[in-house]
């Protein structure tokens, strides 16, 4: 299973790309993976390579490169429309890829990253599915002027599963009910799993929040998530 970084240009900027590929010659389903607030590091990484052992073309962009000597802002404080831009970048990147199917795109996320996912599935209509676990901060916007992802619920355009931890405070249960009541206002296919004992980041096996049930119990969703809408 090949894995190398790319470095791609958004905005006349560097930006890293990790790339994991399945083995064979595809062409291959694909998706973006959204970082954590740890940026692409070694868990990021591990679940890249994950889903290309599941089959799948998986791309995680470096969200921070803005973030240089010259930007006084810290990781917290993105901006949706880089964020957008970066994704669009990878998105092409990945359709022009010999080995991609460009037709069969998804995204998932995790913390930052799930919010991320969920903004995305609005902004770029090119994803078929997108996936978010423990996503924060859904209802908050990034930049002046700009709408969070809550009220862009209205231009998603791909069925989104989540995954939220019973005992997370960022999303909260009733962040959860919050979300879902405005999915369902909308008409928009989603699929929620919680997980008891849980917490915020659960996933993470690098962390101290890591919670083994709860991993296991996910990861296969997953799967099942992305075979369903974009094919083995």
């Amino acid at each position: 299973m090949p894995s190398f970084t790319e470095t791609l240009k958004v905005d006349n900027q560097d930006m890293e790309l990790y790339v994991s590929m399945p083995d064979g010659t595809g062409p291959f389903p694909a998706v973006v993976v959204a970082q954590h607030a740890g940026g692409v590091d070694t868990f990021i990484c591990a679940m890249t390579d994950r889903l290309a052992e599941a089959g799948y073309a998986a791309a995680a962009p470096d969200l921070y490169h803005r973030l240089g000597p010259d930007d006084p802002r810290g990781p917290r404080e993105l901006i949706d429309a880089e964020m957008i831009a970066d994704v669009q970048a990878t998105v092409e990147f990945l359709q022009n890829h010999s080995a991609v199917n460009s037709e069969a795109l998804g995204i998932t996320g995790f913390c930052m990253g799930g919010r991320v996912a969920y903004l995305m599935a609005a902004a770029l209509p090119q994803f078929k599915a997108a996936e978010a676990y423990y996503g924060g901060n859904t209802m908050v916007a990034l930049g002046e002027g700009g709408a969070s992802p809550f009220e862009r619920t209205q231009e998603i355009s791909c069925p989104l599963l989540f995954h939220f931890g019973e005992a997370d405070a960022n999303p909260s249960p009733e962040d959860m009910q919050k979300i879902g009541a405005e999915l369902t206002r909308h008409n928009k296919a989603h699929k929620f799993y919680t997980y008891p004992n849980a917490g915020h980041a659960f996933m993470d096996f690098t962390g101290e929040r890591h919670h083994e049930e709860a991993a296991i119990a996910a990861w296969p969703r997953t799967l099942d998530f992305f075979a369903r809408h974009l094919g083995d």
